[in-house]
């Protein structure tokens, strides 16, 4: 696998967690920059971590995994995004700026790399570099992430009290688009 494909696949990868990033850029709206590296670092972390945990267990246990990700994912993300959604409409919380929570983010780390342990098993049979590819695709989402946050800043205040809503919103519906990618292709 050259340079080219790597790249593609990583940013292919990263665009869930790019997303979800723009989501909470928008409902969040202000993030100190230790909160935006820490989660560009978890979603890029989950990124990279997910491909070694495909490239080590084969396609042995991703045939059990394949079964269940895609509704990992949906009912993660649409917790999450359900949630968020639940608090603009009853005024829960503070719709405006949300807490930065770690739970919440590396829940969401884990169901946008739900996809990578499938990257990790087609690695090992094209016999690529495991180590330099997982930490390319981890470098790859952690800038995605960083520029998802940065537009989802810049979208949120335009926004204003739709924010959270439609951060909600966006959660849930990668949630959906996982499930259906899965269930219908």
């Amino acid at each position: 696998m050259g340079m080219g494909e790597l790249f593609l696949l990583a940013v292919g990868l990263s665009m869930d967690a790019c997303a979800v990033a723009a989501s909470n850029g928008i409902s969040r709206g202000r993030l100190s920059p230790g909160e935006a590296l820490a989660t560009a670092g978890v979603f890029g972390g989950f990124q990279g971590l997910m491909p070694l945990l495909g490239y080590l267990a084969g396609s042995r246990f991703l045939r059990y995994m394949a079964r269940a990700d895609h509704i990992i994912a949906l009912l993660l993300l649409g917790y999450l995004g359900g949630r968020m959604i639940w608090e603009a409409l009853t005024g829960g919380e503070v719709p405006a700026s949300p807490a930065f929570r770690w739970r919440e983010l590396l829940l969401q780390g884990v169901a946008t790399s739900i996809d990578a342990l499938a990257a990790g098993v087609s690695l090992a049979a094209l016999e690529a570099p495991i180590l330099f590819a997982a930490g390319f695709i981890a470098l790859v989402t952690f800038c995605c992430s960083l520029l998802g946050l940065l537009l989802g800043r810049l979208w949120g205040p335009a926004l204003g009290p739709r924010a959270q809503l439609l951060g909600g919103g966006i959660l849930a519906g990668i949630g959906v688009k996982i499930f259906l990618e899965h269930t219908c292709l």
